[in-house]
This record gives C-alpha cells, structure tokens and sequence, in this order.
C-alpha cells in the first residue's frame, strides 16, 4: 500500500490565494462548507469581530471554511450593485473596487 500525501492549505495561503484573486479579478473554486463551489471574490478582510471575511459575488463567506482553494483562468463576474456598503467586511486588506480595471460585467 503507498501512501498518498497531500499538501494541506494554510489560512496564509488561502488567503493569499483569495488576495489574488481579488487583485486580478480572477474567480477562484474552493470546498465551502464540504461543497465544490465557485466565486468572484470582491473584498478580503474582517468583521466587527476580527474574523477574516470574504467578499464574493452574492456571497458573503467566512475565510476559515474554504480548503482545496485554486485560482481559476476565467471569467471574473460581478453585479451592478456590489459595491455597496456590505457589513460582514468592515475593515477590508483588499477591494477589487480599488482595483484598475475595464468593465466587470464583462469579467475585466
């Protein structure tokens, strides 16, 4: 029997991996809550609470609960209204809003 090893992602590199994607709007796929999913991440950082938060397009995610986390070579997408004021990011390292960058509904 051989043994399989696998590299276990860190918080640090997830969120890395998370600020990235915010950077250079690049969606990413993660487990979240034992579930393969995809996301547009718009802004890393915390809660009221300290607790690192994740910003993505129609969710609202809690850093801790993402593993396997890759950034994806596709399309970044967004909504009209996402830079409105969201409470669940209060004190954000990074905004995709403050980010340079063409139109976002068409994933630039």
């Amino acid at each position: 029997m051989s043994v399989v090893r696998a590299r276990i992602q860190t918080v640090e590199d997830i969120y890395r991996l998370v600020w990235t994607a915010v950077a250079s709007k690049k969606p990413i796929e993660a487990i979240y809550d034992k579930r393969l999913r995809l996301f547009c991440p718009h802004r890393l950082g915390r809660n009221r609470a300290g607790e690192l938060r994740v910003l993505c397009y129609q969710y609202c995610t809690a850093l801790e609960k993402f593993s396997r986390v890759k950034l994806l070579e596709d399309r970044w997408r967004t909504a009209p209204n996402h830079s409105r004021p969201a409470s669940c990011v209060i004190d954000a390292d990074i905004d995709a809003e403050d980010r340079p960058a063409g139109d976002p509904q068409k994933g630039q």
